[in-house]
């Protein structure tokens, strides 16, 4: 494919070169007359000129076509760096959509490679090609799923979505701290509500359906094959509340009954700073009273042979010790099927604290949050004794970063900001450089290396 298309690029150039006469030294018969004085001025150098310019098309396009997939696929990452600085420019609200517009659209490069072996893993049943996921913020209404996975993510949690549409909090929302690599942002669960997602996701199921009844045959029998509903990776679906909703229990049952078909897992989103009330859901009676009605809406549903998917909880980076406690004792004891540590804060860590913008309202995320973040998913792994499964998210720029996750107790780790920051050339390179730190250490697998910190 990448030959046919790089020899139809280069016809395609040649072509308009000729026909617009913008190469030198050749002229369109059409026009003969109007360019017939000009000829003996381009002369010997036009010709010379031209030949060179169409030795170079023919060369390069020659040279793509033999270059092997895997090769091409790292150019077309490596490419998108060259975008960054253009995102840079704009406000930061119309960059993020841009980018979503871009996966949704598929302009985006789709990653052709395999991931590391020593990445994979199974977690809920479900086979992860690799540990490294996209954080729910990015696509909160499940736009890109089909391009954001092809990125390369093992996973991709999209919302929080809302049973009714809201528009969230005012604008500006969003703040970039680019010097410290992180962002503020209070946008308060801007949504387009559970009934417009749950549309798109059934399109998109349908859509995969399809293309895997079709290529069915063309498969082997013994090929492992990674992902769930979302085909080639993994679909987690972020729950969250209505600002005006007087029963939070009621909104988070809603989303559960119209979009748990769709997901390979849930989250109830009981963190977020920026809905008022949110997150006193974190304590430890109403969190209780929260899980078991929440369980009780998804297991009343009819499930096939795979079961229900896991349900999982999200909180905050702001929790006092009692708090952690309390958390892993509902956790254990309702047997939640994981928790994700952790949301964004509303302290400032330095360096973050020292920006102008710190002082902007809202969860503060990126590289300042990674430590904070770190701490408290470490203490829950303790806590809750290596027996739920937890993602590590906050402040993941690097590989090394993910791993030191791993080690603190994260079986998955999810990027966000980062990723705004370094766009699609991160998602490989971050993959690359965990593969080689758990191989530098010893480790044959991702899930021997999971809380190594602890013991």
């Amino acid at each position: 494919m990448a030959a046919w298309s790089s020899r139809k690029l280069l016809r395609d150039v040649l072509l308009k070169s000729v026909v617009s006469n913008q190469l030198p030294g050749i002229r369109c018969f059409s026009s003969a007359p109007k360019i017939a004085p000009k000829i003996g001025h381009y002369s010997k150098k036009g010709r010379l000129l031209t030949g060179a310019t169409i030795g170079l098309l023919i060369a390069g396009g020659a040279y793509v076509s033999t270059v092997d997939e895997a090769t091409f696929c790292g150019w077309l990452f490596s490419a998108t760096k060259l975008v960054n600085p253009f995102f840079a420019l704009l406000d930061p609200e119309f960059a993020h959509n841009l980018g979503v517009s871009a996966a949704a659209r598929g302009w985006v490069p789709r990653e052709k490679r395999p991931d590391p072996s020593i990445l994979g893993l199974e977690v809920w049943g479900r086979k992860f090609s690799n540990p490294v996921g996209l954080a729910a913020g990015f696509d909160k209404n499940a736009e890109a799923v089909d391009g954001l996975l092809a990125l390369g993510f093992g996973f991709v949690e999209v919302g929080s979505v809302t049973p009714v549409p809201q528009d969230g909090n005012p604008k500006p929302r969003i703040f970039r701290l680019q010097k410290e690599g992180a962002v503020i942002n209070r946008c308060g669960f801007n949504s387009e509500g559970i009934v417009v997602v749950a549309k798109r996701l059934g399109a998109q199921h349908g859509k995969r359906k399809l293309d895997e009844t079709s290529s069915a045959s063309a498969s082997s029998n013994n090929e492992v094959k990674h992902g769930g509903k979302a085909g080639p990776g993994i679909l987690g679906v972020n729950l969250g509340k209505n600002k005006t909703s007087e029963d939070a229990a009621s909104d988070y049952v809603q989303g559960v009954h119209t979009l748990s078909q769709y997901a390979d897992y849930l989250v109830i989103n009981v963190s977020s700073p920026n809905t008022p009330g949110l997150r006193m859901l974190q304590g430890r009676k109403q969190l209780k009273d929260l899980v078991k009605k929440v369980q009780a809406a998804r297991d009343e549903m009819q499930w096939g042979e795979e079961g229900p998917p896991p349900l999982l909880v999200k909180i905050a980076p702001d929790l006092s010790k009692e708090d952690l406690e309390d958390i892993a004792a509902v956790a254990l004891t309702l047997h939640l099927d994981g928790l994700i540590i952790s949301n964004t804060t509303i302290s400032r860590p330095d360096p973050a604290s020292k920006n102008p913008l710190a002082s902007e309202t809202g969860g503060l995320s990126g590289k300042p949050l990674f430590n904070l973040s770190t701490n408290i998913l470490k203490e829950m792994y303790i806590l809750t004794r290596g027996r739920i499964p937890l993602i590590g998210c906050g402040g993941i720029s690097s590989g090394e970063d993910a791993y030191k996750k791993i080690r603190a107790g994260a079986t998955l780790v999810q990027l966000y900001t980062a990723f705004a920051y370094g766009g699609p050339a991160l998602i490989p390179q971050i993959k690359a450089e965990l593969a080689s730190c758990l191989e530098r250490d010893g480790f044959k697998s991702i899930v021997d290396a999971v809380g190594a910190d602890c013991r």
